[in-house]
């Protein structure tokens, strides 16, 4: 199954589908989309970011454009909902939906979402919606597609916060976590200092570190350290570029000490990393 729109003009599309044929493995191909993951009838495997992830049977996994996924054409029960920036961009309808920073960052574990039986009716009469929107080829299919794509992400937002451990977090610091993560995926090049967010959020370092005690087990510096990291493992294992090369877009003045800071992430070197990935 691969239900598909695109608007010519605006450069759009949206893709309702399910990765069991030809064309909907080209979706995985394209390049710009976000992808939004369920494990409907269950438990599945797919790569990202060259790791095998296993999600279980009513799971949801948010993925941004910068993910690599692979996922067997043979693979059954899964159902993905992708689009791309110009169907819509979550940065400017953050007022909207609010996922922007919770559904979709750059963080090396893509957040996962586990349905309880009513959520997973919810998300079944969703799913049973946007395959009717597709019997209506008009010119206001677009628009429909989109009202149902908001629901879908502010369900799933309201979903992610639901999950937080201190239950009693107020909305302003539900929302100053989320400018965190928001500008560590922005800044995380050249700055790689918890201080450097705290300055641009007029906070201290110790009121970050403990709002993120109360969200859950990372702390702020670990948001920086895992997004650096992923950004030099795909540069690793997905382009040529050498760990000289990595290390200076990344915002190391040294490469030396980009080596050490991943050494003591990872266990390996880079270069060692990149062959014992690739072997």
């Amino acid at each position: 199954m691969n239900l598909s729109y695109s608007s010519t003009l605006e450069e759009s599309r949206f893709h309702l589908t399910d990765f069991n044929c030809a064309s909907s493995q080209q979706v995985l191909q394209n390049k710009g989309c976000y992808k939004i993951l369920w494990a409907k009838d269950n438990a599945i495997d797919l790569v990202i970011d060259g790791y095998v992830i296993n999600l279980k049977q009513h799971e949801v996994i948010f993925c941004t454009p910068l993910n690599v996924l692979e996922i067997d054409m043979e693979q059954k029960g899964i159902i993905s909902f992708v689009f791309n920036r110009e169907f819509y961009c979550i940065r400017d309808h953050d007022r909207e939906v609010s996922c922007n920073g919770f559904l979709f960052f750059g963080s090396a574990q893509p957040p996962i979402v586990s349905l309880n039986k009513k959520e997973q009716e919810s998300f079944k009469m969703l799913y049973y919606f946007f395959k009717e929107e597709f019997e209506y080829a008009d010119h206001i299919q677009g628009e429909m597609l989109r009202v149902l794509l908001k629901r879908l992400l502010i369900k799933s937002t309201r979903l992610i916060k639901e999950r937080i451990p201190d239950p009693n977090l107020t909305n302003d610091k539900m929302d100053l976590i989320r400018r965190y993560n928001i500008l560590v995926e922005k800044h995380f090049r050249e700055k790689h200092k918890v201080a450097d967010y705290a300055e641009l959020l007029f906070k201290s370092p110790k009121t970050l570190s403990n709002l993120f005690k109360k969200y859950g087990d990372v702390s702020p510096l670990k948001i920086i350290n895992d997004r650096i990291l992923l950004e030099a493992k795909r540069l690793l294992l997905f382009s040529n570029k050498t760990s000289e090369t990595i290390a200076y877009e990344l915002g190391y003045k040294e490469a030396g000490h980009f080596s050490k800071f991943f050494k003591n992430q990872v266990g390996l070197r880079p270069i060692e990393f990149k062959k014992q990935s690739l072997s």
